[in-house]
């Protein structure tokens, strides 16, 4: 009986042994808030991918590795991929008794918005490398053109801007930004001047049956500032999901680092309803709007996504505004690239330098009035919103 003790005790701390020591090799790997635990039915890793600029390619790193020395015997595997240390996604797999096949591959991997029912356990284990208090310095590049002058072909501005973001506590990141002009031919005095960019506070909240909330306060693109709240709902079927945005903005102008506003407070918002095809990673959207020269719209967006960029088009129609172009119709095409350097590599609390997306909308219709929105961070954008897609995060585990 004392042997059989021993022997068990032997196993759980080999066990033990082999997770802590895939921990150790993640966070050498730059992955942080990364921790583990287990219960009889499955163990599960908590990570946010902190090294790779693609959480796909982040993912599929940490499965190798897990694969390699961290898998438990004869029950199932967790991982918990966060963002800001809330929960995304997670990936499981599920061995197969009597299964012939010599090893674990990344196509054994379901990805899904499902946690398990082991992350309640999960979410109080003690993280290592935890990423609070830490700096990035993001730096934007920044194009405008517009054409409406019959003697020149474009007026145009290209800037940078840097945007410092500090992940405060579970959910909450601080983000600071300025922005340097380079070239600015005609586009206007102001934007001649190095003046603020977003200067913002942002709360994620995860809620249960899939529901992701996100609340902003601050400075946005444009000058405009004030508050927004963001919601996610994701369906059963997880090819579908709903979002909504509620906005509450005054018009505002920076001007020799004095900001300037208008009393008058706008209220925005949308509801739309998303479709992914995971065959070609393409996102379908149609949103109903309210915009910010309080005119109603309806809009149709579609995306295909790559590992580094995303492009598209869009339709839209505006509602009761008799002086607006086309008879309120308008659309274009969009795209966005993530920059090199696509890893890094963080030493300690130091502040460390990030590459953002580069990206313009093009407006065909040369509406300059109606159909507008603002973004309320620098990277409020459809390529970083797909990053967590549990259809895209699985295709990558394949091709990468």
């Amino acid at each position: 009986m004392l042997f059989l003790l021993f022997v068990l005790f032997d196993m759980t701390v080999l066990r033990a042994q082999s997770a802590d020591q895939t921990v150790k090799h993640l966070v050498e790997m730059g992955f942080e808030n990364v921790g583990w635990t287990e219960d009889e039915q499955e163990r599960v890793y908590v990570l946010q991918n902190s090294a790779y600029r693609q959480q796909g390619v982040g993912v599929a790193k940490a499965v190798d590795l897990i694969q390699k020395e961290g898998l438990p015997e004869s029950k199932r595997c967790r991982i918990v991929l966060l963002n800001n240390n809330v929960p995304q996604i997670s990936l499981s797999y599920n061995p197969v008794v009597g299964d012939t096949i010599p090893a674990a591959t990344r196509q054994d991997w379901d990805v899904s918005y499902e946690l398990g029912s082991t992350w309640k356990q999960a979410r109080k284990v003690v993280k290592s490398n935890r990423s609070l208090f830490k700096v990035d310095v993001v730096v934007y590049p920044w194009l405008m053109f517009q054409n409406y002058k019959l003697s020149k072909m474009y007026d145009y501005v290209f800037q940078l801007s840097p945007a410092i973001e500090v992940s405060m506590w579970k959910g909450m990141k601080l983000t600071a930004q300025v922005v340097v002009p380079v070239s600015n031919d005609y586009y206007g005095r102001r934007y001649s001047q190095v003046r603020p960019g977003f200067l913002t506070l942002s709360q994620d909240v995860r809620l249960p049956y899939n529901i992701f909330l996100k609340g902003i306060v601050g400075f946005y693109e444009g000058g405009r500032s004030g508050a927004e709240l963001r919601a996610k709902y994701i369906f059963p079927d997880e090819h579908f999901w709903l979002t909504g945005r509620l906005g509450v903005t005054r018009k505002g102008y920076w001007d020799h680092w004095a900001y300037y506003h208008g009393k008058k407070w706008t209220t925005d918002f949308h509801l739309g309803v998303h479709y992914y095809w995971p065959r070609f990673n393409t996102e379908v959207m149609l949103k109903g709007e309210r915009f910010l020269m309080e005119e109603y719209g309806t809009q149709f967006e579609m995306y295909r996504h790559f590992r580094y960029a995303s492009i598209g088009f869009y339709a839209m129609k505006v509602f009761g505004k008799d002086d607006a172009a086309n008879n309120g119709f308008n659309g274009g095409f969009a795209f966005r690239i993530a920059l090199p350097p696509y890893k890094y590599k963080r030493k300690g609390y130091m502040p460390r330098l990030v590459a953002g997306e580069f990206g313009f909308r093009y407006n065909s219709g040369n509406e300059k009035q109606y159909g507008s929105f603002y973004r309320s961070s620098p990277d409020d954008n459809f390529l970083v919103e797909n990053a967590y897609n549990p259809y895209f995060i699985k295709s990558e585990l394949l091709n990468y």
